[in-house]
């Protein structure tokens, strides 16, 4: 398994519309890959690997995998030059708490460090200790202070700055979604090597998902696949104090057949093929739903006139937090049957 390259998509910052260093490093792996590779305007990354045999038009399979991570943009940075920020993505301010940061600016990379704004633990009231800030109260200190004012302007990125860690099967990172996805989209393609095959495939990886599936509506009405393959990750929520019927997956059980959440409805047909292939492959599988949330293989079923779609995804503990952990298991299942479905997918 390819861990190296796993973990410098995980460390390589792209918060939505500022995914360009995530997308050179794609681009500088998948050298050979691909018959035809551009940037749409939307920044996304899209991909075509030609049909090798089959019908005169093949089937159009597109995997779409998307780019960024949940993080933040500087808003505003005072006279003292503490930086305020806008998230762009979901965050839960209970994780924010003490928190390491890069700030990306067009000079380079700045440290810097993430706390509430207003009094130390000393100081604070004890029914003040109870509250959770909102996420626009959290600030970032430099420790610049008014030289920061001249290095970091309106609109800069920032990402949480924590390492990738492999412990025991588990990989534990920021930012595993969606570079999971990422990671898929190239080593299925690799894993798929010289063998023919029916259908065109496209992978695309996708720039603003965590905002609304953007780069992926855009990518794909330009494609306009017939199967739409949503590469993401899912909730593992196979921990204390969580009821068996919320856990969506159990980690080490293997890849997630998304069937549904609250932006697509998968396939039936397409959910059954799937099935069936992982079953006869022997390739360990769950079935996954949420009550919320959405991906990209969304944005493909409604493209244009429209596209069959499911989604490909591994469970995650602790997701959209600084410890979002897979089981390298299930990421290897999530390959394998991409593997398998590209290689047999009809013309």
């Amino acid at each position: 398994m390819n861990t190296e390259l796993l973990k410098r998509l995980c460390e390589t910052p792209g918060v939505p519309g500022h995914e360009e260093r995530v997308r050179d490093l794609i681009l500088s792996e998948i050298e050979g890959l691909f018959d035809h590779v551009e940037v749409d305007p939307m920044g996304s990354l899209l991909c075509r690997r030609d049909a090798r045999g089959g019908a005169e038009t093949p089937q159009k399979v597109m995997l779409l995998c998307h780019m960024d991570e949940i993080g933040f943009m500087v808003s505003h940075v005072t006279e003292k030059g503490f930086l305020h920020l806008q998230p762009v993505g979901g965050f839960d301010p209970r994780t924010l708490f003490a928190r390491r940061v890069l700030v990306c600016t067009e000079d380079g990379d700045l440290k810097g460090v993430m706390n509430p704004a207003g009094p130390g633990v000393h100081i604070t009231k004890q029914e003040d200790r109870k509250k959770v800030p909102e996420v626009h109260e959290f600030i970032v200190d430099t420790g610049l202070g008014e030289a920061a004012r001249e290095r970091v302007k309106i609109g800069d990125m920032v990402v949480m700055d924590e390492p990738f860690l492999e412990m025991g099967e588990k990989f534990v990172s920021k930012a595993l979604d969606n570079r999971v996805a990422c990671w898929l989209g190239i080593e299925a393609i690799r894993g798929l090597g010289d063998a023919a095959h029916a259908a065109e495939i496209h992978v695309a990886f996708t720039t603003q998902e965590e905002v609304g599936l953007r780069g992926a509506r855009t990518a794909a009405f330009r494609v306009q696949p017939d199967i739409g393959l949503g590469i993401d990750t899912t909730l593992a929520c196979d921990t204390p104090g969580v009821p068996e019927q919320d856990r969506t997956t159990e980690q080490g059980k293997g890849f997630g057949l998304h069937v549904r959440d609250s932006s697509f409805i998968a396939d039936k047909a397409l959910v059954a093929e799937i099935d069936a292939l992982a079953t006869a492959e022997g390739i360990p599988f769950q079935r996954t739903m949420l009550r919320a949330g959405g991906q990209d293989g969304a944005a493909a079923q409604q493209a244009a006139a429209g596209a069959r779609a499911v989604g490909i995804v591994v469970g995650t503990r602790y997701i959209h937090t600084v410890t979002e952990m897979i089981d390298r298991r299930d990421l290897a299942a999530a390959r394998d049957i991409l593997v398998a479905y590209l290689s047999k997918a009809k013309a």
